[in-house]
C-alpha cells in the first residue's frame, strides 16, 4: 500500500509527546480521531504492513490524505480532548453513540428559592441538580408524572411570593403544594424537593422515613390537612419503592455496563444501581463498531457516556477489562471528586449483574434489529410505490421538498428538507431568507428559493470547489423534487429546472394538501395515491417536515425582529450594542432583569446608555 509524499513527510515529523491525532480524507473530512501517549509511535504503527490485517486499520490507511495532531501535557488531557473531538466531528471510523443529539435529563433548579423540576437536554453550571442521561424523553415524562403524585413540584413560570389571590388547577388536584398563595412555606417546599432529589438518587428508605416523621408531627399538632397530604405522598412513594428491585444488600451505588452486537450493529445496556436498588436501565446504540474488538467498544462507550453523565458512581462493573482502565479511572475520579473503580467481576453476585445486563443488551438489540428491518421493508415498499405511481425512472432514493412560510408578506422564508432512503437527513436541511419578494407571493418566493438552490448546484459542479463538504451537498441532485402546493407551484419548479437545463434529469412533483393530490408535469389530472399506501405516507411525512422546518425558521426570525425592534427603540442602542447585549445576556427578558451596573459592564455600553435601557425596558 502506497501513501502520498505529504503523509510520509508528516509521519517523519510527529513528536514523541502525548496528544490527539486526527486523520482526514481527500475531502478534508475527519475520518478518525485517536489519542496516544507517544504520538510518533502510535500514528506510525497504522502504516506498518503488520497492522493492515485489521480491516478497520486498512480502511483508514487507504483513505487517509492528511494528518493533524494536537499535543497535550498528559494522557489524561488527551483522553478528554479525544472525547470532545469525536463528539464534534463524529468520524465514521470511531465507535460513537448513534444519533447526534443531546439526551434528556431531569433538572431540579436547586439554586432557586422555590425549585422547579423539568426536562432539559443541556447541562449547565447553574447550581441545579441533574439526573440522567436518559434515552427516551417519553419515559422521562412518565417518570415525572409518576413522581409528581408523590412530590407535587412547581411547573409554572409564576414569580412565587406567596401573595397570589388564586392558585392554578394543579393545586386543586394536589399536584402542587401552592407556594404561590402561601399554602406552604419555603422550608416546607424545599423539604419536599429534597425528598424528590433523594428519591432520584436512590435513597428511597430515607424518603419514606422522613415522610413518616413529618406525617406523625403534623398529626401531633392536629394539622390533619397537612397530615393527609403527607399520607397520600407516602402511599405514592411506597408504590414506586415496591417496584424497585433490590440487587445488593451492601447498599452500594454502581453502574453495570455490558453490550451485545450482531452484523455490525451494537447495543450497550447500562443498569443504574443506587443504594443497592436497581433504579432503572437505559440502552444506547453504537455506530462504527463493526471491526472494533470488545475492549475498544466498551472503552469508546465509557468515555462518551460519562462525558455527558450527570452522576458517576464509585464503582462501574464491566464486561471486559479495558486497556485504558487506569487513565479512565483518573478521569472519572476528576469528574466525581472521589475514587472510581472499573471492575470486571469473574464470579459471584456482581458477575451475575454483568451477565444480566449483557442478556438484556442482546434482547434489546434483537428487538431493535427486527424493528429496523420492518422499517426498511416499509421504506422500500414506499419508494417502489412512488416509482410506479409517479412514473419515475428509478426509486427516488434522495428526495428534496420545499415549502414557503410568511405572515402577511413579511419575513418570507423557504425550507429545503432532504430524505435519503425514506429517512430524514437533517444535516442536509437548508433554510432560505427570501430577499427579492416584498409581497405575499408564494410563487415568486418558491422561484427564488429554487433558483438559489440550483444556482449553488451549478457553482458546485462548474468550479473546482468539490473538496468542501458544503459544495458536495449542493452538487447532489435529487431523484425527486417535491414542492408543497398545486399546479401553480409545479409550474414554477418546471420553469426553474428548464432554466438550469435539468428538466430531463430531475423529476418533479407537487403535493396539494387539500385532497392529498400529487401533480406531475404532462399529466392532465392529479395522481391519487391509495390513502393507506406507504408511498403517500412518505410524501406526507416529507411535506409536513418541510412545513415544520419553514415555520420554525419563520418564528425565529419574527422573535429576533421583535427583540431587535424593542432594543433599537432605546436611545443610544444601535446594531453593535444590541448584538453585544444579546451576546452577554442571551435574551430580552434577561436584559430587562439586569441591573444598571450589569448592563454597563457590557463592552461599549456606557453608564448613561445602560440607564436608558433600564428606563425604556
Amino acid at each position: 500500500m502506497k501513501f502520498s509524499e505529504h503523509v510520509q513527510t508528516q509521519l517523519e515529523t510527529l513528536p514523541r509527546r502525548p496528544g490527539v491525532y486526527l486523520m482526514r480524507d481527500a475531502a478534508a473530512t475527519v475520518i478518525y480521531v485517536g489519542k496516544a501517549v507517544d504520538l510518533r509511535s502510535r500514528v506510525r504503527s497504522y502504516f506498518h504492513a503488520s497492522a493492515w490485517e485489521n480491516p478497520k486499520v486498512r480502511a483508514i490507511v487507504d483513505e487517509v490524505a492528511d494528518l493533524e495532531f494536537i499535543v497535550t501535557d498528559s494522557e489524561l488531557e488527551a483522553l478528554i480532548l479525544e472525547a470532545n473531538l469525536i463528539k464534534q466531528h463524529r468520524p465514521r471510523y470511531n465507535v460513537r453513540l448513534k444519533d447526534d443529539k443531546r439526551y434528556p435529563y431531569i433538572k431540579v433548579t436547586w439554586a432557586d428559592l422555590f425549585p422547579k423540576v423539568f426536562i432539559t437536554r443541556r447541562m449547565e453550571q447553574d447550581g441545579s441538580r441533574y439526573f440522567g442521561p436518559y434515552t427516551s424523553a417519553s419515559a422521562v415524562h412518565r417518570t415525572l408524572d409518576m413522581l409528581r403524585r408523590s412530590f407535587p413540584f412547581l411547573t409554572c413560570n409564576r414569580e412565587i411570593d406567596g401573595q397570589d389571590r388564586r392558585p392554578c388547577l394543579y393545586y386543586d388536584i394536589r399536584l402542587c403544594l401552592g407556594p404561590c398563595i402561601g399554602a406552604v412555606t419555603n422550608d416546607e417546599y424545599r423539604t419536599m424537593i429534597r425528598g424528590l432529589v433523594q428519591f432520584l438518587q436512590g435513597r428511597s428508605d430515607e424518603v419514606v422515613a422522613n415522610l413518616e416523621a413529618q406525617m406523625a408531627a403534623a398529626a401531633e399538632e392536629w394539622n390533619y390537612e397537612r397530615a393527609s397530604i403527607l399520607r397520600d405522598q407516602l402511599r405514592a412513594v411506597r408504590i414506586v419503592v415496591e417496584q424497585q428491585k433490590v440487587v445488593s444488600t451492601l447498599g452500594a451505588d454502581q453502574d453495570v455496563v455490558a453490550f451485545a452486537r450482531q452484523d455490525g450493529d451494537a447495543c450497550v445496556e447500562v443498569f443504574f444501581i443506587r443504594g443497592g436498588k436497581l433504579l432503572g436501565r437505559e440502552y444506547f446504540v453504537l455506530e462504527g463498531a463493526e471491526n472494533e474488538d470488545a475492549r475498544g467498544v466498551l472503552a469508546a462507550f465509557i468515555k462518551q457516556f460519562y462525558k455527558e453523565a450527570a452522576y458517576v458512581p464509585p464503582e462501574v462493573l464491566l464486561q471486559e477489562q479495558l486497556e485504558e482502565a487506569l487513565i479512565i479511572e483518573q478521569w472519572l475520579k476528576r469528574k466525581r471528586g472521589t475514587k472510581v473503580t472499573l471492575r470486571v467481576p469473574k464470579r459471584g453476585h456482581k458477575r451475575g449483574l454483568v451477565d444480566m445486563a449483557a442478556e438484556n443488551a442482546a434482547e434489546t438489540l434483537a428487538a431493535l434489529r427486527a424493528q429496523w428491518q420492518a422499517d426498511a421493508h416499509k421504506h422500500e415498499q414506499a419508494l417502489a410505490q412512488l416509482k410506479e405511481s409517479l412514473d419515475l425512472p428509478k426509486p427516488p432514493v434522495r428526495m428534496e421538498c420545499y415549502d414557503i412560510s410568511t405572515t402577511q408578506g413579511t419575513d418570507i422564508v423557504g425550507s429545503m428538507v432532504v430524505f435519503v432512503h425514506a429517512v430524514a437527513r437533517k444535516s442536509a436541511y437548508r433554510q432560505f431568507v427570501v430577499r427579492k419578494v416584498e409581497s405575499s407571493d408564494d410563487y415568486a418566493s418558491m422561484r427564488e428559493v429554487l433558483e438559489r438552490r440550483f444556482g449553488r448546484w451549478k457553482l458546485a459542479t462548474s468550479e473546482e470547489v468539490l473538496g468542501t463538504r458544503n459544495a458536495r451537498d449542493w452538487a447532489i441532485l435529487p431523484d425527486l423534487l417535491i414542492v408543497d402546493g398545486g399546479r401553480g407551484q409545479l409550474g414554477v419548479a418546471v420553469d426553474v429546472l428548464e432554466a438550469f437545463g435539468l428538466r430531463d434529469r430531475v423529476p418533479v412533483a407537487a403535493l396539494a394538501k387539500a385532497n392529498e393530490e400529487v401533480y406531475r408535469p404532462g399529466r392532465a389530472g392529479p395522481v391519487i395515491l391509495p390513502r393507506q399506501s406507504q408511498g403517500l405516507f412518505l410524501l406526507q411525512r416529507i411535506r409536513d417536515e418541510a412545513h415544520r422546518f419553514a415555520i420554525a425558521h419563520h418564528r425565529t426570525r419574527r422573535r429576533r425582529a421583535g427583540v431587535a425592534s424593542q432594543l433599537d427603540s432605546v436611545p443610544g442602542v444601535g446594531p453593535a450594542r444590541r448584538k453585544a447585549l444579546l451576546m452577554a445576556f442571551g435574551s430580552l427578558d434577561a436584559i430587562r432583569l439586569a441591573t444598571v451596573e450589569q448592563l454597563a459592564a457590557v463592552p461599549h455600553v456606557p453608564l448613561q446608555v445602560a440607564q436608558a435601557i433600564k428606563d425604556n425596558l
